[in-house]
């Protein structure tokens, strides 16, 4: 019995140590898998999004296909071995997003606005990019994120 109560003891007192700090645990992503901090830095401040990593094969192929559309704050970033030329389509992604290519240091290569939902038409990087964030359609506007800005997340070299 005393076992259970300092494991329960113990549990409490972890989770008042993170309310009293300020910090709430990170949230689910639909996997289960805790999201990540990101934050796209413009000459409006910083911006912070909460994201699924894709970082194999089959989280990249699957990537938001057949999902509802994304919260303000919410986002997948792709994450590759290597610095390529890179091109994204639509295939069963029901809602607009806008794709956002990254170097490996973290600036933004460039942004795909408001891409068509369901389109197999390939949208290319325009250039090298290690990593690709996708949010919501519009959300790269309303942050005023442009080429060149950075991307901060422990991925990248920043």
């Amino acid at each position: 019995m005393s076992m259970i109560k300092n494991a329960l003891l113990a549990a409490g007192l972890s989770l008042a140590l993170t309310a009293c700090a300020g910090r709430e645990p990170p949230p689910e992503g639909p996997t289960g898998e805790p999201m990540q901090r990101l934050s796209v830095v413009t000459d409006n401040g910083q911006h912070d999004f909460w994201v699924e990593i894709a970082d194999t094969e089959a989280e990249r192929a699957q990537g938001l296909m057949f999902r509802p559309p994304l919260g303000d704050d919410r986002g997948m970033l792709f994450q590759f071995d290597d610095s390529a030329e890179r091109s994204f389509w639509m295939r069963n992604t029901p809602s607009p997003l806008d794709i956002v290519y990254i170097d490996g240091a973290g600036r933004i290569v460039s942004i795909a606005r408001h891409t068509t939902p369901n389109s197999d038409t390939g949208i290319p990087s325009n250039g090298a990019a290690t990593g690709v964030l996708e949010v919501r359609a519009g959300r790269m506007e309303e942050i005023g994120a442009e080429a060149g800005d950075e991307v901060r997340h422990p991925f990248f070299e920043n």
